[in-house]
């Protein structure tokens, strides 16, 4: 009984002893490779040193302050760590921020300690070049600036410069209240006048000191250039007015009309007769038998000429065939009293257009001064107005 009992006793031991070296040996094992495994992707990858530029961001500035001056945009960060990490880097768009929500106007440094560098784990910062940034800090303005126009050279002889405008006339920049205080006006980059005779639109550069550049980059301006013709005033008497109806060469009453204009210099100074740049002619209107003079320029005169004035501006065909129209006006019947005192001719009164000097008859010395006689072009009865 008691050996049977051993015997049972032995072999309980026996098989707890295997099953506990059952279990740490897997326990082993897995840990075994849990560690090859972490050692591949830690410590068994290449370890490297390398120099990465990290760009600087700026947060949280007020919005009355400004940066005045010019500073590094990135830094240089030397950084070691595994490789395959370090190339992650870039994809991360890892960058020095640097908070100015306290900020105030003035000269702050920035130091760019290493824990100041928010790299990813496994990567140790080793250095970080410049070690500190340099911030002016100034009011933010905004102001405007006029434009103004630098001409260099001169028009022909004869030409001159009506008007010049810049388009925009005015430039207005915001920036910080130290640079915009020394500046009042804005320059265009000098415009050749030299040959110039025709009006016309230029794209014209600004001149920029480097700062206003940084502030609104390089910037040009529309230039409207008009260009003038030098003109003398000239009175042209008795100018033959040639009158076509019909194609036909009429006859007018005055032949002839004063015309004022202003004639290029160019043109005098070549002692050239005003009359032969110009020619006059007369159209029909209204077909009541009046013309409208019109002043020309001859078709081989290539600058302008401006007419001023024509007198007169309206002449009448006297060759028959076109009159002004007569209109008859009825009269009541007068009393048997005013009959007997009532001349016998017989009265038209014209309303289509008042008579001009041209018409009027001064041959008759008998006739009383209040009075004026006409002559009716159609049947010649002198008619009493």
């Amino acid at each position: 009984m008691n050996r049977k009992l051993r015997l049972i006793i032995l072999r309980l031991r026996r098989v707890n002893l295997a099953n506990l070296v059952s279990k740490d040996w897997v326990l082993k094992f897995v840990s075994v490779l849990l560690a090859v495994v972490l050692w591949y992707f830690v410590g068994g990858e290449d370890r490297v040193e390398k120099n990465v530029m990290i760009p600087i961001e700026i947060i949280n500035l007020p919005r009355d302050l400004v940066i005045s001056n010019q500073f590094k945009k990135t830094i240089e960060v030397t950084v070691s760590g595994p490789r395959a990490i370090i190339q992650e880097m870039s994809s991360q768009a890892v960058t020095r921020q640097v908070d100015l929500s306290s900020a105030t106007p003035g000269t702050m440094v920035i130091d760019n300690d290493n824990d100041h560098i928010p790299v990813p784990r496994g990567i140790t910062v080793q250095r970080v070049q410049p070690s500190s940034i340099i911030l002016s800090l100034d009011k933010l303005i905004q102001r405007k600036l006029p434009i103004y126009a630098r001409t260099v050279g001169k028009v022909p002889d004869g030409y001159f410069v009506k008007t010049l405008k810049m388009n925009p006339d005015v430039i207005t920049i915001t920036g910080p209240l130290t640079t915009l205080s020394q500046v009042d006006e804005l320059n265009t980059k000098p415009i050749n006048l030299t040959g110039m005779k025709k009006s016309i639109q230029l794209q014209v550069p600004l001149v920029l000191e480097p700062a206003i550049v940084e502030l609104i980059g390089q910037t040009s301006v529309t230039a409207d250039l008009s260009i003038g013709i030098v003109t003398v005033k000239k009175t042209m008497d008795y100018m033959e007015v040639h009158a076509i109806v019909d194609g036909l060469k009429r006859n007018v009453k005055p032949k002839t009309v004063r015309v004022i204009a202003n004639i290029p210099k160019r043109y005098l100074d070549k002692n050239i007769d005003p009359k032969d740049l110009v020619t006059v002619t007369a159209e029909e209107v209204t077909g009541d038998g009046f013309l409208k003079v019109q002043v020309l320029p001859r078709a081989e005169v290539e600058l302008p000429i401006e007419i001023l004035s024509v007198v007169p501006d309206k002449v009448l065909l006297t060759d028959g065939k076109f009159h002004p129209i007569q209109k008859a006006v009825p009269t009541p019947k007068p009393s048997a009293e005013k009959k007997v005192n009532q001349p016998q001719e017989d009265t038209i009164q014209d309303e289509a257009v008042p008579p001009s000097a041209v018409d009027i008859d001064e041959g008759d010395e008998n006739m009383p001064p209040p009075l004026k006689v006409l002559k009716n072009r159609k049947n010649k009865k002198k008619l009493i107005k």
